[in-house]
């Protein structure tokens, strides 16, 4: 296998190569230990972090943002999107606020205050 990446954990956004496979991947063109260790884990096990909005119940037409607090696997982000919709939420509501526990090892929590 071969794999080209943008590595995303700095602004310098080193372009990297990786090849080999699973247990045994060479990667090339990074400037640090961050982004060699960045390209192995996407192309074993990839993350992301899940940002999405839920309807404020009892307010007409709002909605507020909510992310996960922690990155998921990647092969699990629709499933969370689909539990995501279901939530709604009570005004008032804080920024922090757990609304979806302990969901693929993270909590999905509101991200803005809503008065």
């Amino acid at each position: 296998m071969k794999r080209e990446l943008i590595c995303i954990v700095c602004p310098r956004g080193c372009a990297m190569t990786v090849e080999g496979e699973k247990d045994n991947l060479t990667v090339v063109g990074n400037a640090c230990p961050k982004g060699k260790q960045y390209a192995i884990d996407e192309c074993t096990h990839p993350t992301r972090t899940v940002t999405s909005i839920v309807r404020v119940a009892n307010r007409v037409d709002t909605m507020t943002s909510v992310k996960t607090e922690a990155p998921i696997p990647k092969e699990h982000i629709f499933d969370l999107l689909e539990k995501i919709r279901a939530i709604r939420v009570e005004a008032p509501v804080e920024a922090g606020t757990v609304v979806l526990p302990d969901v693929y090892g993270t909590n999905v929590v509101i991200t803005k205050n809503v008065k």
